[in-house]
């Protein structure tokens, strides 16, 4: 045997005989934390293991990344005169954003990268940041047509996917979603120069844009307008009568087990409570045959919205026929006028 091949083998045994004289301790280490997590897993009942993670499965599906195969770096591929840029919100979450300018701008920005866009967020043209539903990323199908419209329509818009969706970092929790909402708008306010900012959310989106127009409300700087597209009341009435779990409302103490795991992970998205501190222009619209989140809701939280506000002209509801459910009112062709006149008259 050579002499650095001896040196080796001697190396290799000293380290053998370091770890076998450590391995009591590791033993009585490992055996320790075994203890803790029985301890910590038979001091809860089965139901209080499994129904929190089941909630918080079923509110942001942010597992179904679909569509599947898609480059969320190259927008283009999907949707023209767009550009991908990330936000960091605190340490360990980072935010994927397609920003799609106004189709009237189309040439100008051919060929161009992130800067020029951040620059074109002060041209006039308002700006929305689109706070999407539960499930999917900012490149799913009907996000894309919605987006499609406003752009020919003259806005920016910003598509941002929460924490833990799409290609964005971190855990998905209500109070993180909310602080990922905020932090994109004050990133575009401070970039808008006089071009108004609108936030509008849909479905899961219109409780994290009530979350956020609060925040920024008691920070002294209202949004400048938003727009709630099929809104719940809160959270707790959409779970209760959310499709799959319709079916099991009778069983005894199902409610209660709902009640209890939202509760414990804290989600709320208190719509019907936000409205009542809200100052900035409001627009609800929803689908007449929207299954998802029945348009009761809808009318719900435009009651309450309308009664809490001192100016009765800065909310409005719009029902829109049926033939569009919960996705689709994108392909009405009202809705860009909706929108439009709503917005213009508030800004005027």
């Amino acid at each position: 045997m050579e002499p650095g091949e001896r040196d080796s083998v001697a190396a290799w045994w000293h380290m053998v005989v370091r770890n076998l004289r450590s391995f009591p301790h590791s033993c009585s280490t490992l055996g320790r934390k075994i203890a803790t997590l029985c301890d910590s897993f038979t001091s809860k009942s089965l139901k209080e293991h499994i129904c929190p993670p089941l909630m918080h499965m079923l509110i942001f599906v942010n597992f179904f990344k679909a569509p599947f195969l898609v480059d969320l770096k190259k927008p283009e591929l999907k949707i023209p005169h767009t550009v991908n840029f990330y936000i960091k919100v605190e340490p360990g979450v980072i935010l994927g954003i397609w920003h799609t300018v106004p189709s009237c701008r189309g040439e100008d920005a051919k060929g161009k990268g992130r800067s020029w866009y951040e620059a074109a967020l002060c041209d006039g043209n308002p700006i929305i940041v689109y706070l999407h539903g539960s499930a999917q990323h900012r490149a799913a199908s009907h996000r894309l047509e919605l987006v499609k419209v406003l752009s020919n329509g003259g806005f920016h818009v910003l598509s941002v996917d929460y924490r833990g969706f799409g290609d964005s970092t971190g855990t998905p929790m209500e109070d993180g979603l909310t602080a990922d909402a905020v932090c994109v708008y004050e990133w575009t306010k401070a970039r808008s120069g006089t071009t108004p900012v609108c936030l509008w959310g849909h479905s899961l989106g219109t409780g994290v844009a009530t979350n956020a127009a609060k925040v920024l409300e008691e920070k002294g700087f209202p949004a400048d307008a938003i727009i709630l597209e099929a809104p719940f009341t809160n959270i707790w009435v959409a779970s209760i009568n959310y499709p799959l779990l319709k079916i099991y409302r009778k069983l005894p103490g199902f409610l209660r087990s709902i009640m209890d795991a939202l509760r414990k992970d804290k989600l709320v998205f208190p719509n019907d409570e936000n409205v009542k501190f809200l100052s900035s222009p409001l627009l609800i619209i929803h689908g007449e045959d929207d299954k998802t989140v029945p348009l009761e809701f809808g009318k719900k939280l435009y009651e309450i919205a309308h009664n809490a506000y001192r100016n009765k002209e800065r909310v409005k509801m719009v029902i829109f026929p049926p033939g569009f459910g919960h996705n689709s009112l994108c392909k009405s062709s009202a809705l860009l006028h909706t929108v439009r006149d709503f917005l213009s008259q508030q800004w005027a």
